[in-house]
């Protein structure tokens, strides 16, 4: 996993971002060529701080937070960026990275974004994704530099998706990359529906910032499509309640995943765990895991579930990690 405890997310606001509109109303009195038709060419949106006229055709897109690795992603071309941790940058293609550093860098979310080089830019669209909190605190000023769409961190990924790409008018590298997902999503389920239908699988990782000596069974991030798109048996916890990854176990308490089939675990894009997730595979109690001693402990790489490229990876990676599973004796 690349990320940290997500937040729960709303489904009030996944349902107005997916009723994005995606009317065109012209500015001209009689419908006349003017000569500055796409200039005047506006777009009705809806984010989360309500409903907005965005350009047709943006050109000038800046990117405020979680909105930046998505928009590039579906082959956007933001002019302002805000800074993204060395260790996602380090996940995506060269060539995406090398269009987040083409762009301006506005330096931190939220309050931190320098607002006097974002105004210098003179976009024609702001894209933001932050906590509600700090959106509030630079509202006012965001908007009076350009139209400003906002998403809370509480908006399901695919929404987010839909959102970005309709307000940025990248609608053709989602189209694409659903379509892929379609695919893929597909071929697991025809190729591994007889393994998906009678395993009992558990998702283990480890972060950072975990405590020494703990490692966690997480229900978020990539596996959260493992669940929800291919329907497969993981842990996750129960409606309402904190979700199981906040929660550090100790060591000792690895021997408790016999219980389960098959455990898959984190690993970098060479297959390698990933370092915070190095000292529970020394241990001698993982070693002694019957998952991993018939090969069902498999390592799974997640660049990111924020949007479509990157939880492709994953699922390719899944892919492939299911095929190495033995037939059960």
């Amino acid at each position: 996993m690349t990320k940290t405890p997500l937040r729960r997310r709303g489904t009030a606001l996944v349902a107005a971002l997916l009723s994005t509109t995606l009317v065109l109303t012209a500015c001209g009195s009689d419908g006349a060529d003017t000569g500055d038709t796409a200039a005047s060419e506006t777009r009705t949106v809806t984010g989360g701080n309500g409903t907005i006229q965005v350009p047709a055709d943006p050109k000038r897109v800046a990117k405020i937070g979680n909105t930046t690795l998505p928009f590039i992603d579906m082959g956007g071309k933001p002019v302002g960026v805000t800074e993204v941790g060395a260790s996602e940058l380090g996940l995506i293609p060269a060539e995406q990275k090398a269009t987040f550093e083409a762009a301006t860098n506005l330096g931190s979310s939220g309050d931190q974004v320098d607002m006097e080089k974002l105004a210098g830019l003179k976009p024609d669209l702001i894209l933001a994704q932050l906590p509600g909190s700090e959106f509030e605190q630079i509202k006012k000023q965001l908007e009076s530099i350009a139209p400003t769409v906002f998403w809370g961190l509480d908006v399901e990924w695919k929404a987010l998706a839909d959102g970005v790409s309709a307000a940025g008018n990248v609608t053709a590298g989602l189209t694409e990359q659903k379509a892929k997902f379609k695919d893929k999503i597909t071929k697991i389920q025809q190729t591994y529906g007889q393994i998906i239908g009678a395993t009992k699988f558990v998702n283990v990782d480890r972060w950072e910032s975990s405590d020494p000596g703990t490692f966690s069974i997480a229900d978020f991030g990539c596996v959260e499509i493992a669940q929800g798109d291919l329907g497969m048996d993981f842990p996750q916890a129960a409606a309402g309640a904190d979700p199981l990854g906040w929660t550090a176990l100790p060591f000792e308490q690895i021997a408790g995943l016999s219980k389960y089939d098959v455990i898959t675990y984190p690993v970098d894009a060479a297959g390698q765990p990933k370092a915070p997730f190095a000292p529970v595979v020394a241990t001698n109690t993982w070693k002694a895991l019957p998952a991993v001693n018939s090969g069902r402990a498999l390592g799974v790489f997640c660049p990111g579930n924020n949007s479509y490229g990157p939880v492709l990876q994953y699922l390719d990676s899944l892919d492939a990690a299911l095929a190495t599973l033995p037939a059960k004796e």
